[in-house]
C-alpha cells in the first residue's frame, strides 16, 4: 500500500482539487473532446509523479547502529571528492552528494548514529542541485553530527531550481540513531555528506542509492 508522507498531503489534496476542476471544464465546457482527453492523460502523469514524489518508503534500518555511514536520502551519487571543509572542520573532507530528482522520494534519514551538535537552516539561492557551487550557495540546511567513537561528521539538505521549502526534524542536542527521520526537501534537490579523510568509502560516481538500504561508507574509530 502507498504511503504518503505528512509533507505532501496538504500538496497532493490541493492539487488533486486543482486537477478535478480543470478536467471538469475541459470536458463538460469545451467542445473539444481531444483536447479534453489530452489534459485528463497530461493531469494523470503529473498526479501520478507527485504521488511517487511525496511517497513515504517503508523502510527501516536494520543494519550496525556504528562505524557505517547510511544513505541519507534515494538519489544519484554526483559528487565524491576530497574538498577542504573550512566552516566546522578546517581540514580535508571526503564530500558524497546525491541528488534527488522528481522520481525520487524525498524524505531523508539520518546518515549516522550520534548528537546533533549543530542544525541550522540557512538563507540562499536556487541553483541546479545538481551544481557544485549548490553545496555551499543554495538554501539548505547544515547539521554536524557527533558519533560515539567514529568522529564527527557534516550533512546538508540542500535546495534546488525547483525545491523551495527544506524541513528539518532534528534539534541541536538530540541524539539520534541511524535511519531516524532527519526531514524532507521538496522537489529536485541533494544531499552532501562530509566525512573523514580516513572514511572507506563502498559507492562510486553514478551510483544509485536508497536511503537505510544503502551503506555509503566505513569510518575508523577514533
Amino acid at each position: 500500500m502507498l504511503r504518503i508522507h505528512k509533507e505532501g498531503k496538504a500538496t497532493l489534496s490541493i492539487a488533486l482539487i486543482v486537477i478535478f476542476v480543470i478536467n471538469i471544464v475541459m470536458f463538460f465546457f469545451q467542445n473539444n473532446i481531444t483536447a479534453a482527453i489530452i489534459i485528463f492523460v497530461a493531469s494523470a502523469i503529473v498526479y501520478g509523479i507527485l504521488l511517487n514524489f511525496f511517497r513515504e518508503p517503508k523502510r527501516i534500518y536494520e543494519g550496525e547502529l556504528h562505524g557505517v555511514v547510511n544513505a541519507p536520502t534515494d538519489g544519484k551519487i554526483v559528487v565524491m571528492e576530497k574538498v577542504f571543509e573550512n566552516k566546522f572542520f578546517n581540514e580535508e573532507r571526503i564530500q558524497v552528494s546525491i541528488f534527488m530528482n522528481v522520481f525520487n522520494a524525498h524524505a531523508n534519514w539520518m546518515p549516522v548514529t550520534g548528537k546533533i551538535a549543530y542544525a541550522e537552516h540557512i538563507d540562499g539561492n536556487y541553483h541546479a542541485a545538481y551544481l557544485p557551487k549548490s553545496s555551499h550557495e543554495n538554501e539548505r540546511s547544515e547539521i554536524v553530527i557527533e558519533t560515539p567513537e567514529y568522529g564527527t561528521i557534516l550533512t546538508k539538505q540542500i535546495a534546488g531550481a525547483i525545491a523551495r521549502r527544506i524541513v528539518m526534524y532534528v534539534n541541536k542536542g538530540d541524539n539520534l540513531s541511524i535511519g531516524a527521520p532527519l526531514g524532507f526537501i521538496k522537489f529536485g534537490s541533494r544531499m552532501d555528506v562530509f566525512l573523514p579523510i580516513d572514511s572507506e568509502i563502498l559507492v562510486k560516481l553514478g551510483d544509485s542509492v536508497r536511503a537505510n538500504e544503502t551503506i555509503l561508507a566505513h569510518l575508523t574509530k577514533k
